[in-house]
């Protein structure tokens, strides 16, 4: 079914701060930019960027040697999986078929999902909609939704307590919902809960959802930092998860390659690409 124009323009009224987001061309495949390891690559990090940036700005702001001078051990691919590949909804599944499935034809003994703001959701959705295809995740200052299933939630007592009704498809009137469902399920699967990693600052807009995101997580596995929704925080918080996940044995959430739902519109998919 066709979405109408101000269907589309819904999830950029939501994330918009102060600049215009990224463009791309979905018609060409997720740019990709690959940094080898300093030493013999055992891991592979696969960085999303945030709203307001695109593969140039990630490789600019030097993301890519932050994460070798903490994990010298560790391949890093750039992506620009920008807003327009979220737009047409199918952002989870492009990451899949570009990306992640040929990283995991070079037989890492580990892959990463990391993400920015807007790449911290798309990391999220990945997980969702192809559970245990990536190790760990490291989220930075992740976009979370509005403020109102939030209010929901608390109201409710908090996500233990909280009932999203029915599971319903992902879509852009959907998606928020069941992302908080997704992550409510963590109470009962430790070991995703685990592999994941979550950073962000003390005064970001967004700051009450990642810290209702945080609590779901085991102790040390959650930072907040100073700073605001930029790259004045976003680097040392970048420095910091790597710092305490480098070393944490992460646990086994690896499936056979094809898991996930390829074809987005089916009622029982696990993920889309929709943002709000």
């Amino acid at each position: 079914m066709r979405m109408r124009p101000s269907a589309l323009l819904r999830p950029l009224i939501a994330l918009l701060l102060a600049a215009c987001s990224a463009g791309g061309d979905v018609k060409r495949p997720i740019p990709t930019l690959f940094v080898p390891a300093t030493q013999p690559a055992h891991r592979l990090v696969v960085m999303l960027p945030g709203r307001g940036d695109d593969l140039d700005s990630l490789a600019r702001r030097g993301i890519a040697q932050i994460i070798r001078d903490q994990w010298p051990d560790a391949d890093v691919v750039l992506t620009g999986l920008t807003m327009p590949f979220y737009r047409q909804g199918r952002a989870a599944q492009r990451l899949h078929r570009e990306v992640l499935r040929p990283a995991r034809a070079r037989h890492y003994n580990q892959v990463w999902l990391a993400g920015i703001s807007l790449g911290g959701l798309g990391a999220l959705m990945y997980d969702r909609a192809y559970p245990g295809e990536v190790d760990g995740m490291l989220l930075i200052s992740p976009y979370l939704g509005d403020k109102a299933l939030y209010r929901e939630i608390q109201a409710a007592g908090g996500l233990a307590r909280w009932q999203p009704g029915p599971e319903q498809a992902f879509t852009p009137e959907t998606y928020q919902r069941e992302l908080w469902r997704y992550i409510r399920h963590w109470s009962t699967d430790p070991a995703r809960a685990k592999s994941v990693w979550v950073a962000y600052g003390d005064k970001e807009r967004f700051r009450d959802r990642i810290a209702l995101l945080a609590a779901q997580l085991p102790p040390g596995h959650a930072f907040e930092l100073p700073g605001h929704h930029n790259w004045t925080l976003w680097k040392p918080a970048a420095r910091t998860l790597l710092e305490h996940a480098r070393l944490a044995p992460v646990p086994s959430t690896q499936v056979a390659p094809g898991n996930g739902s390829d074809i987005c519109p089916s009622s029982k998919a696990k993920g889309c690409g929709w943002v709000r």
